[in-house]
């Protein structure tokens, strides 16, 4: 699709050109397609083909040796359980589905307004949106209840903010009200670009009555938004459904592995390999045998049926065998795998302390088969707000004419910390205050109602400087709508100390100061934008005087004073670095009384600059500056973005874990730093914080060498390694080593930016600067380049990645990383929904990797390590034995032993350790996070763990086969019976199996519980209770031909010489494993060797008290003032489009906190 080219209320015009309707799909498969995709997907796993492969072969009954269905049951058993947990998974999407496409919505067919389901709704029709509502598809705004067809909405489930933003519609589309025969005749054509992914972006026209109007962002409301303050509105669908901006920003569901899978795909490969060698050198070794001796037996032993040369029989042999060995890897390996990760999962579900009681949210791992990734993490991303925060500004201290208030002391003068105990300040004598705001320092409010002037001139400068719009429902209920959260505060904060912005109209503003109803004429505002970080407004008071109010940035606003503020600069200063040092956003604000004469010359040229056409902002800059000069310092505000609990702490914690962490967030820059400081992300100890802000790719690559340069400068030598790589470089993308800068950096980059840097050429560079940095913080960004981001790691990193987040912003990244966390918070469900685990909080996050995630790893590595031991001791008995049986594919143990030795005697063990094994509890994990270091550098199993897991178990192999043969080599009974026969061998061969490897479990086992010990115990003794019994007369009087090896336990194992020979089988196999483990620990142990040795040791001492810390903070000063503030709100609010009719209790203010009635309160 080129341009999308559509009609209003014509559907057939519409058709033609096939768009999608408005119906959503998250789900893979359905009814039909779920047993063949299913069953595609589990193909994939080699070792699954490989088992129908191994079936395929039992059926042929010259190579059998095996029965059938010793494949057939393990194999349909895994496939069912994996298949089950699919379809539970997918029932789940297609439940949300039907959720969403199934919601109400009303649309105009025909002259009349039909309720429809979202999923009916098509591009073209025209429908109607009321208050609260969630926007059906992306429209084109046509006309709203609101003047001038405004539409306010809040765009959290988009990117994250939620501030209100301004939507205006089209003047000749205004006209069309809610006049529903002049809608259905609205007939307009619409062009417009196809469906792209780009938020901020929108390019079209729209022809009406021949005549064409340009269509751009300011105009539409997409799908995820909500509509506020507006009782209700009409649209035109332009996007529907998976063409809307929202769903093309959502990114695949991909199928997601962990690298413990990957490497197992590749471990069963060489597997196979070694398999394909071991039948080879067996089946070669049966054709010479067969025609040098075989040849001869012929009579004794006469070749099977149509076998007619040794060759023949040598090739028949090989398949044999292929059948015998494929124990080296069991399917029931892969059933185990998913029982432990199912069993982790229950943890997950069921730890206590992951679970949030306020709003009753346990944690969740709702993809079961991501857990030992866990314990792999390196970059966690995570989205800023409602994540990190909880975006709820509150007004916290201040400073008003030198004096900072805001703390509170006790009687001593000592400072006392505040908590819920604390005596909050009593506003119950003002009628019109906020119930919910909270303040404890008494001393602000006696000073307000002393009418002390620096006070009261600061309250009345909240209460007039700003673009805050008060919405009256009924008689002194006031709702702010404020363009950021910041300003909300602001007002709140003076409408509680007595200063009520009530109303106001293009022209005035309406103030009831200490009771008593003011209205201010509003002569200019000096709009707000990125460049001067400040905004003022020129008011004249019912006295007729002439103030300019002015709130901004300190560093900017401490240019602009009078030199006599200096001694008052000085005190205010010190007042804001303790705000910044305890990470709360600041404001200076000041003021300039007016000259008559000089106002109405500057007016005139104001009028003059904001109409001219060329230049307009650089010329409106200038007169803003002429007059924004020699004022007044009053004080300075403090406010406080609320962390959510514990992450500072949290942050501090995976740091140490070597974690790094990338925020990423729609927010501006301003805030995401302010946070980076207040959350513990970045210090002042940092050698350096770069940020790149370059707007041509040029000058990003440039910012970006620098900061590499700065970093580490051997990164340009042509000496580097890295250098060196790419410079042979090849089509695929390498994976780059990780590099160490010379110090601690940060990195903060806008979205602006990252989008030269995401492109081909600068990608490499943005990875490498980027990754040499403590800290990356990505502004302005939008949701899919939040998963680019996540992407380009992905790519050029050995990395296990995490996102976190809470809102529709952070799906595609949450889809993207390795793993995805979804906090199930404040903006909707959309990001738990398409989470692997979710919880309420942040600090959960903590948890969940040093405690479950390190221990589901460990586990897992320590069960793959056993079982592919206790595999290769038990099939390669096999092989040896091949060299003394003619190489004919004769089985060392008893049938019944095979198929059981997976299955029975040595399943319940492994699987006691690795669902409770714990090399230190959850306490010390946490204290101690260097720990989780091993994880991530994947020490536990590699390819090398492996090896050395294969060359222990051939060692225990050959001692397990000729030990065995040689006690029983020309051996006699205590009673001078023989006892030297293949059942007695055996019998004996796999009794020592069985106890050698169930002592190694002993071995691996760091945590005893009651169940390792009774499934260790209870599976030896289930082995001789059934081998006992097997070898029993009845059990051979019964079915003769499936038991043969009749009396053969009593008879070898009542032998103290058999014991003997075990017991020193044992002892062979296991001394040299607790040797070798005992001599690495003692010379060369690893770090987290030695962090074991000190819990081992502070174990035994008493457990000190938990020191109760204060997270010191020591920080520069960030100005709070450049929020989520829209550039232009202040022409709005002049120009009067935004305003309804007055409110009727705007002029009447009654009380008096002066008035008898009031006094005694709170004094």
């Amino acid at each position: 699709e080129e341009e999308r080219h559509l009609q209003a209320n014509k559907r057939d015009f519409n058709l033609q050109f096939e768009y999608a309707n408005n119906s959503i799909k998250t789900s893979k498969y359905n009814f039909f397609t779920f047993l063949p995709l299913n069953l595609f997907e589990q193909f994939q796993r080699i070792a699954n083909a490989y088992f129908l492969f191994l079936l395929i072969l039992q059926l042929i009954p010259q190579i059998s040796s095996l029965a059938w269905f010793t494949t057939v049951v393990p194999l349909v058993l895994v496939l069912a359980v994996s298949g089950v947990k699919d379809a539970i998974d997918d029932f789940n999407r297609h439940k949300s589905d039907k959720h969403v496409n199934n919601r109400p919505v009303q649309v105009l067919i025909n002259g009349m307004l039909k309720d429809e389901k979202w999923m009916n709704v098509q591009v073209g029709d025209i429908i109607k949106l009321e208050n609260n509502n969630f926007v059906t598809a992306d429209l084109l705004l046509l006309s709203s209840s609101e003047p001038h067809s405004l539409t306010y909405i809040e765009t959290a489930e988009l990117d994250g903010e939620t501030n209100l933003k301004v939507k205006q519609a089209l003047t000749v589309t205004a006209e069309l009200g809610e006049d529903l025969q002049k809608l259905t005749e609205f007939n307009g054509e619409v062009k417009c670009e196809a469906p792209n992914n780009k938020l901020d972006k929108f390019t079209g026209t729209l022809t009406l009555r021949g005549e064409k109007y340009a269509l751009d962002n300011e105009k539409m409301l997409l799908r995820g938004c909500t509509i506020r303050n507006t009782e209700w509105c009409f649209g035109l669908v332009i996007y529907a459904g998976p063409d809307t901006k929202l769903m093309q920003n959502s990114g695949k569901t991909t199928f997601k592995r962990t690298s413990i899978d990957r490497l197992m795909n590749v471990l069963v490969l060489i597997i196979f390999a070694f398999l394909a060698l071991m039948c080879l050198i067996l089946a070669i070794g049966n054709g010479i045998w067969e025609s040098d001796k075989g040849y001869n037996f012929q009579v004794y032993l006469p070749w099977a049926e149509g076998v007619n040369s040794a060759s023949y029989s040598g090739f028949l042999m090989f398949w044999s065998y292929v059948i015998i060995l494929n124990t080296v890897v069991p399917i029931s390996l892969y059933v185990s795998v998913e029982i432990i990760r199912l069993g982790n999962s229950f943890y997950i579900d069921w730890d206590r302390k992951m679970y949030y009681p306020l709003n009753d949210t346990p944690a969740q791992a709702r993809t079961t088969t991501l857990n030992e990734e866990l314990g792999q993490i390196k970059y966690i991303f995570s989205d800023k707000t409602g994540t990190l925060t909880q975006n709820i500004m509150c007004f916290n201290k201040c400073s008003i004419n030198g004096k900072s208030y805001g703390d509170v002391y006790d009687m001593s003068g000592q400072r006392i910390e505040i908590n819920e105990n604390t005596e909050k300040v009593d506003f119950s004598y003002n009628q019109l205050a906020d119930p919910k705001f909270a303040f404890y320092d008494h001393s602000l409010v006696e000073a307000v109602k002393l009418s002390d002037v620096p006070t009261h001139r600061f309250f009345r400068l909240l209460s007039l400087c700003h673009t805050v719009m008060p919405e009256e429902k009924k008689e002194g209920n006031l709702v702010y709508q404020a363009q950021s959260p910041d300003e909300g505060a602001l007002v709140t904060a003076a409408r509680n100390f007595g200063f009520v912005f009530r109303a106001r109209t293009p022209e005035t503003i309406t103030v009831v100061e200490m009771g008593e109803t003011k209205i201010y004429k509003l002569l200019a505002i000096l709009d707000f934008n990125n460049v001067r970080k400040r905004m003022s407004v020129i008011v004249r008071s019912p006295e007729g005087d002439l103030t300019l109010y002015c709130k901004g940035a300190d560093t900017i606003l401490y240019e602009l004073l009078h030199p006599s503020c200096d001694s008052l600069k000085e005190e205010t200063t010190e007042h804001l670095n303790e705000f910044a040092g305890e990470g709360l956003r600041t404001l200076v604000v000041a003021y300039k009384n007016l000259d008559e004469e000089y106002f109405q010359d500057w007016i005139r040229r104001h009028h003059e600059a904001s109409t001219a056409l060329e230049g307009r902002e650089d010329k409106l800059s200038e007169i803003y500056e002429e007059i924004e000069k020699d004022l007044t310092l009053l004080g300075a505000t403090a406010i406080e973005d609320k962390l959510q609990d514990g992450v500072p702490q949290t942050i501090e914690t995976l740091a140490k874990a070597h974690i790094k962490i990338w925020v990423l967030t729609g927010d501006k820059q301003e805030t995401a730093m302010n946070i980076g400081y207040s959350c513990n992300l970045l210090n002042d100890d940092m050698a350096d914080v770069f940020v790149i802000e370059g707007s041509t790719s040029d000058d990003v690559l440039n910012e970006l060498r620098n900061a590499r340069k700065k970093m580490k400068p051997d990164s340009f030598l042509d000496s580097d390694e890295i250098n060196i790589q790419f410079e042979k470089s090849s089509k695929k993308p390498k994976l780059l080593p990780d590099e160490q800068a010379n110090g601690v950096y940060g990195l903060v980059i806008n979205g602006h930016s990252l989008a030269y840097a995401l492109e081909g050429n600068l990608e490499l560079e943005l990875v490498r600067t980027a990754c040499m940095c403590k800290v990356v913080i990505c502004c302005r960004v939008t949701p899919l380049q939040k998963a680019q981001v996540v992407e380009l790691v992905k790519k050029y990193k050995k990395a296990v990645t995490l996102a976190i987040g809470d809102g529709a912003n952070d799906v595609s990244m949450i889809k993207t990383a390795h793993i995805g966390v979804g906090i199930s918070g404040q903006e909707g469900m959309q990001a738990v929904l398409s989470s692997d685990f979710s919880f309420a909080q942040f600090r959960y996050l903590q948890r969940l990797l040093l405690v479950h995630g390190r221990w589901s790893y460990i586990r897992m590595c320590k069960f793959l390590k056993y079982f592919f031991y206790k595999n290769f001791a038990f099939t390669l008995v096999h092989f040896w034995y091949g060299f003394f049986s003619g190489f004919s594919a004769q089985t060392v143990y008893d049938e019944w032993f095979i198929t059981l030795y997976n299955l029975v005697y040595t399943s319940l063990p492994v699987l006691g350790m690795s669902l409770f094994d714990q090399d230190v509890d959850d306490r010390w994990s946490l204290l101690f996070p260097q720990l989780y270091v091993p994880g991530q550098q994947n020490l536990y199993f590699n390819k090398i763990v492996f090896v050395k897991c294969m060359l222990q178990g051939i060692y225990s192999s050959l001692i397990l086969f000729f030990i065995p043969y040689g006690a029983m080599y020309n051996t006699m009974r205590s009673d001078g019976k023989a006892i030297a026969d293949y059942q007695s061998f055996a019998l004996m061969a796999q009794t020592c199996l069985l106890i050698v490897v169930s002592v190694q479990i002993g071995l691996d086992t760091s945590y005893w519980t009651v169940v390792n010990q009774f499934f260790i115990w209870g599976s030896l003794s289930v082995y001789f209770a059934i081998t006992f019994t097997m070898y029993s007369d009845g059990m051979y009087l019964i079915f003769t031909a499936s038991f043969p090896f009749v009396g053969t336990a009593r008879n070898t194992l009542s032998q103290p010489n058999v014991w003997l020979a075990i017991f020193l089988s044992i002892a062979l196999c296991v001394l040299p494993v607790v040797g070798f483990r005992f001599l690495k620990a003692q010379l060369k142990p690893t770090a987290s060797d030695k962090v074991l040795l000190k819990i081992k040791e502070a174990k035994k001492r008493p457990p000190p008290p938990s020191p109760k810390r204060r997270l010191r903070r020591t920080s520069t000063r960030r100005s709070g003032y450049a929020f989520s503030h829209q550039h232009g709100f202040g022409a709005l609010i002049m120009s009067g489009r935004n305003m309804r009719p007055k409110s009727p209790f705007a002029t009447t203010g009654t009380f008096s906190p002066n008035s008898d009635k009031h006094k005694h309160k709170g004094l």
